[in-house]
């Protein structure tokens, strides 16, 4: 089959577009900007078009096209391919498709989701499986893909309830991590949250399996028939101490692992072992060495996140100087939380915190949201002497002192800025 991907290098259409190529199909796409996966793709076989959507982007003879979710539908190539007649989905409704076709795991929840995905396949690798995983970030176990083409009938993806995208899916197993109030673009309010959850559960059949985190206050209020990991389990002390990921919160991740890795009969002790390899995923705490100091890229970008980041980088590292960079996501989710940000980062956790201009994502901004709210607003409310506003093009001047600890932090572009960061600076 031929199809055309619009938006073809977003983390969840990249990862589909490289299941289909892999399956031996023919997969074009266009993107607004050139980035590494879409290299990646290239080498696969994918034909992209760089910089503009337009109606002749589209290849004659596709049968299908899939958008990325932050498409609009005023999009010339949507608007070419309704002309055409051609089928249309959102990445959501496709993907919704091959969870019908597997035995589907879907890790879903505000915080932890990539790395208990990513857990959940490295268990099952481990354990001869063979799965299909489709994640949200990259994997060096899958050559820094965030897609692996198993030949077992497994399949596990990271369910993510922006949009109430996870409504799409059709698990047999699902993972409730935790549940906070995010998105707010998209949902009212907590209890808009919770009812949404509550619709995704319902999609498991009668024979599926819930497993949620049993510490965690929101998902009780779902009232529903689960299965339970928590910190009070007598695994959890042995898995802190074999985790190469530092923080509670992993801890978390891997309990969530071993309860889906008992679920489908695999025996603790290959589970053990999977989970004491797990290195880490691309900007989930990655450690990043130079000559003089440390980086700790960090993709966290909620309040809740934020805190577990700091707290576990001064588990890790409780001698060094730490100095954190932080991009907040959005101008809408910057204000919606805002107090929650002020109150993180009035915390002293670290040695001093730089909050540099928000990241504004295309097609997901109401038009005066950044007349409201900006990253100087922010620093001023937090009125700490450690918290300073620096603009994102002067922070490659940035002087980092020796042997100090430097986390990247932000679900944004601010992961570039490690690479200005050379080795002998």
């Amino acid at each position: 089959m031929k199809m055309h991907f619009i938006g073809i290098g977003g983390i969840g259409t990249s990862a589909l577009a490289q299941y289909y190529l892999k399956k031996g199909h023919q997969v074009s796409g266009s993107d607004l900007v050139a980035s590494e996966t879409n290299d990646i793709l290239e080498k696969l076989g994918a034909k992209i078009v760089i910089g503009s959507h337009a109606a002749k982007n589209i290849p004659p003879l596709v049968e299908r096209v899939i958008h990325s979710p932050a498409v609009q539908m005023n999009n010339r190539e949507i608007i070419e391919a309704k002309k055409r007649g051609l089928t249309i989905q959102s990445y959501p409704e496709a993907l919704g498709l091959l969870t019908r076709e597997y035995f589907t795991i879907a890790v879903s929840g505000t915080h932890g989701k990539s790395t208990t995905t990513a857990l959940i396949a490295l268990i099952l690798i481990k354990a001869g499986l063979d799965p299909t995983v489709i994640i949200g970030t990259t994997l060096r176990e899958f050559g820094d893909s965030n897609c692996r083409v198993g030949e077992g009938k497994y399949l596990v993806i990271e369910a993510d309830e922006w949009n109430a995208s996870f409504l799409h899916y059709w698990p047999k197993i699902i993972v409730l991590t935790n549940i906070e109030e995010e998105h707010l673009d998209y949902y009212d309010d907590l209890e808009h949250i919770l009812r949404t959850y509550k619709e995704y559960v319902g999609h498991l059949p009668k024979e599926g399996k819930l497993i949620v985190n049993g510490d965690d206050e929101n998902i009780a209020k779902l009232d529903l028939q689960t299965e339970q990991y928590s910190l009070r389990q007598k695994e959890a002390a042995e898995l802190k101490r074999i985790l190469q990921v530092p923080g509670e919160h992993n801890v978390y991740n891997a309990l969530a692992a071993l309860a889906v890795a008992r679920a489908v009969t695999i025996p603790d002790e290959v589970s053990f072992e999977a989970v004491g390899e797990y290195q880490g995923a691309w900007r989930r705490f990655e450690i990043i060495e130079k000559e003089r100091f440390i980086i700790i890229s960090d993709y966290a970008h909620h309040p809740t996140e934020i805190a577990a980041t700091l707290k576990a980088t001064r588990e890790k590292f409780p001698d060094k100087k730490i100095w954190c960079i932080f991009q907040p996501h959005q101008y809408q989710r910057t204000r919606y939380l805002f107090d929650a940000f002020v109150k993180v980062f009035s915390s002293r956790d670290v040695d001093g915190v730089i909050i540099t201009d928000i990241y504004d994502v295309a097609g997901r901004e109401k038009r005066d949201s950044s007349q409201k709210v900006s990253a100087q607003k922010l620093v001023a409310a937090i009125k700490k002497p450690w918290v300073k506003y620096i603009p994102q093009n002067q922070l490659k001047d940035l002087h980092v002192p020796d042997s100090s600890v430097l986390i990247v932090m932000g679900a944004g572009d601010i992961y570039k800025l490690i690479y200005e960061f050379s080795t002998g600076r």
